[in-house]
């Protein structure tokens, strides 16, 4: 089996050795980019598993290398900051990072989301059939999603999240079991992540977002597919 393949991008070279040197022992293969130019040429070049970027970086930050990248493709985005405010994970989820981890973090911490999110990131092999609701047309073998007969694009982590509603229509799931099936079980407790990623899944799904009709909450609860 081939190697997954893990970009990092960041203007530390000590931390981008250690970091790379410690997926390198994990079994991964790693690219490196000191600077968002570099970051975005090899992202359109070698088209990475996963992408690991830091915010805080001279010149083009995080933010704007994560706005050009989620304008190219769908690969799985991790950002790195030293800051641990709430806005900035929510301006991260908005891009559609899928995942976020502050700074001071232990190499194997960051390893292990690593590997959650590349895992995650693969089909499953329970996704055999084809959900439609009105206009929204969800393959969940090819992992496609159209709406009104467009295509819409969602990030690896989005469309886990639809594939675990949309599996099981009419269906109210609990927010932690939400959680354990998307971001697996070294995400106890962090119910914020379903909370922004069902936001952002109805800014691309809903007509109105506000009016949810296909993603609804069960207040206090979790969610269903309708």
């Amino acid at each position: 089996m081939t190697a997954r393949t893990v970009l990092v991008i960041d203007d530390d070279p000590t931390l981008l050795e250690l970091l790379t040197g410690h997926l390198q022992a994990s079994g991964l293969q790693t690219l490196q980019a000191k600077d968002g130019p570099t970051g975005l040429r090899l992202a359109s070049e070698a088209r990475p598993d996963l992408i690991v970027l830091d915010v805080m970086m001279p010149g083009m930050d995080g933010w704007q290398v994560c706005e050009r990248l989620r304008q190219s493709g769908p690969q799985p985005i991790i950002m790195l900051t030293a800051k641990g405010e709430e806005f900035d994970k929510l301006r991260g989820f908005r891009l559609g990072v899928d995942d976020y981890v502050t700074k001071p973090f232990s190499f194997a911490e960051l390893t292990a989301r690593v590997r959650a999110v590349l895992a995650r990131s693969q089909p499953g092999e329970e996704s055999r059939r084809t959900t439609a609701s009105g206009d929204l047309v969800i393959d969940l073998e090819q992992r496609r999603v159209s709406r009104a007969g467009q295509a819409v694009e969602l990030t690896p982590t989005e469309f886990r999240l639809l594939a675990a509603l949309a599996s099981r229509p009419h269906h109210t799931i609990p927010t932690e079991q939400v959680l354990l099936e998307v971001w697996g079980d070294g995400y106890v407790g962090e119910v914020e992540h379903v909370k922004h990623y069902v936001w952002t899944l109805r800014k691309k799904l809903e007509v109105d977002p506000g009016d949810p009709k296909h993603i609804l909450t069960e207040r206090g609860f979790g969610y269903r597919f309708e």
